[in-house]
């Protein structure tokens, strides 16, 4: 394989753009300015392209907002020639301590809204998922409000260098392959 599609969920908008659930944006957009990619607006979403090696990354940022991103993802699936096993979803997960990165190549939707879009529109928990863990530091019934929150300044100082080491498993997912990949960052 030559070519994959990286997806960094998120919501639109600059009041989602500081909040936990929209980390998929934010991972993407630090391996962007890292490697002076630049964003492009294209159907359903923000794309820019890295190559290495040989292989091609294009990376998306839907535009669907998260509780549709299956429609995304097929699109530019169908529209790079691509199946599941070259995509890698990159979103947040509450289940997982603040900052933990946990790589799968398959599974649940975990009640993530995002995952369940896309599960439903490809028909298929078989594709690769890198979640970053958010934590789950809230009270009862005030899930949605924490996920849909701002990072604290805590989180915010720590944020910076995870940030550095989830975007090292970008390239390492087209070059390595899942399985190194997921031996190498796992709990990072």
């Amino acid at each position: 394989m030559k070519k994959f599609l990286i997806v960094g969920l998120g919501n639109i908008g600059v009041s989602y753009a500081e909040t936990r659930h929209n980390i998929g944006f934010k991972i993407l957009d630090h391996f962007a300015a890292k490697n002076e990619l630049t964003w492009e607006t294209v159907k359903l979403g923000d794309r820019a392209e890295y190559k290495n090696k040989g292989r091609t990354f294009v990376l998306i940022k839907p535009s669907t907002f998260m509780n549709l991103s299956g429609k995304s993802v097929a699109y530019h699936l169908m529209k790079e020639g691509l199946d599941a096993a070259q995509l890698l979803v990159i979103t947040d997960d509450l289940h997982l301590p603040f900052g933990t990165i946990r790589i799968k190549g398959k599974g649940s939707d975990g009640g993530h809204n995002g995952l369940k879009s896309i599960q439903e529109t490809l028909q298929t928990t078989q594709y690769n998922r890198l979640r970053f863990g958010i934590s789950n530091d809230f009270g009862i019934g005030r899930q949605v409000d924490y996920v849909l929150g701002q990072w604290s300044e805590q989180e915010q100082q720590a944020l910076k260098l995870r940030l550095e080491k989830t975007a090292l498993a970008i390239p390492s997912f087209g070059l390595a392959g899942m399985s190194i990949t997921m031996n190498t960052y796992n709990g990072v």
